[in-house]
């Protein structure tokens, strides 16, 4: 039996379990967009005032940081998964943002697979995070993680190489590459996240 002799900062994973609630509602919502397509200028709006809000919880993350005397992680392995959440919501909105800027008619069956498997990745992602207190049961969400992560990737790959085949409007190869892409870097960026905490998680044990 194994004991932490380092006090737990409850303010700290009160913060994280914040920041992975607000992820998962921005993947969620995400889906959403792209699976109903409508009132995309009401939905990109949302998912916009939920960046701002992950923004700000990153905020009180680093200021607590700055100001905490003992950190219940290592410090630079918090700055990290702070930086990976961040991303992935910033993806997410680029995501987002792209299907007003290229006009999109109608979502592809493949960016819809995709938003799927992102806010899959996104409850796993939070459930992860809650439980990052007890240190317990966090394998089979990051595991998940991954698996969802490998899924994108040959969804990603079909999605593209069909697009070139098919499709004889340079513009729209262009403009759907380019949203492939995005929500392809969405996904690697939640499998980041989940990769930073095994790092702390391993630290720890």
């Amino acid at each position: 039996m194994s004991f932490h002799l380092i006090p737990r900062d409850v303010k700290f994973l009160d913060l994280f379990a914040a920041s992975g609630e607000n992820l998962a509602s921005a993947a969620a919502k995400l889906q959403d967009l792209v699976t109903v397509f409508d009132r995309l200028d009401d939905r990109i709006a949302e998912i916009q005032a939920l960046e701002k809000q992950g923004d700000k919880i990153d905020h009180d993350i680093n200021e607590r940081l700055e100001e905490a005397f003992v950190a219940p992680f290592d410090r630079e392995d918090i700055h990290d998964l702070t930086s990976r959440l961040d991303d992935v919501v910033d993806f997410i909105q680029a995501a987002a943002e792209s299907m007003a800027i290229y006009d999109v008619r109608q979502p592809t069956n493949e960016a819809r697979l995709m938003a799927g498997l992102l806010a899959n990745q996104g409850a796993e992602l939070s459930e992860a995070l809650v439980k990052l207190e007890a240190m317990k049961d966090l394998g089979q969400h990051l595991e998940r993680i991954h698996e969802l992560e490998h899924q994108a990737d040959g969804i990603s790959r079909a999605a593209i190489g069909r697009l070139f085949r098919e499709n004889h409007d340079p513009l729209e190869v262009i403009k759907w590459r380019e949203i492939y892409l995005v929500l392809e870097n969405a996904i690697d960026a939640a499998e980041d996240a989940a990769e930073a905490i095994e790092r702390m998680v391993h630290k720890r044990v």
